[in-house]
């Protein structure tokens, strides 16, 4: 009596490495791809993970009408930009009341901590792309932010 052979794994393990590859790589924390009917979704969590609690947002006050005009854009210092590569609210340290990550005129290393984004209940730390000195930071703690929006200036 033959015993039945099973069915071959439809999981490519090496895509999946080359999957984890990319968001160690990329700094994201999930990555989701589907391929001839299979979708294969890779996440990872930091062991740095901390709950927040957000503030209640204000409204804002409304504009004087002599602010009505258009604002000049704002002056920005030389350097590279930092920008956010997702969605989230921003938190300047590891946990509330602890020190924060940087500070104007701190040097830095490539891969440093600058801050998180949080997304969705993940801790998303935002690595240094260069090793530089910190000349601007562009948000506050607990600011929400969109995709691309400027967060840190580096020279």
């Amino acid at each position: 009596m033959a015993t039945p052979k099973a069915p071959a794994d439809p999981i490519d393990a090496r895509l999946v490495r080359r999957l984890a590859d990319i968001l160690t790589e990329t700094g994201l924390s999930e990555i989701e791809v589907e391929r001839d009917g299979l979708k294969i979704r890779v996440a990872k969590t930091f062991a740095t993970t901390q709950m927040y609690a957000q503030a209640p947002m204000m409204p804002a006050a409304p504009a004087p009408a002599a602010a009505a005009e258009t604002p000049a854009a704002p002056v920005r210092a030389r350097g590279d930009t930092v920008n956010s590569p997702m969605v989230g609210t921003v938190y300047m340290q590891a946990t509330p009341g602890a020190d924060p990550f940087i500070s104007v005129g701190q040097n830095v290393t490539a891969g440093d901590t600058l801050l998180i984004v949080e997304a969705m209940k993940t801790m998303n730390p935002i690595p240094s792309p260069k090793s530089g000195r910190i000349v601007e930071i562009l948000v506050e703690d607990a600011q929400p932010v969109e995709f691309g929006d400027p967060l840190v200036v580096i020279e």
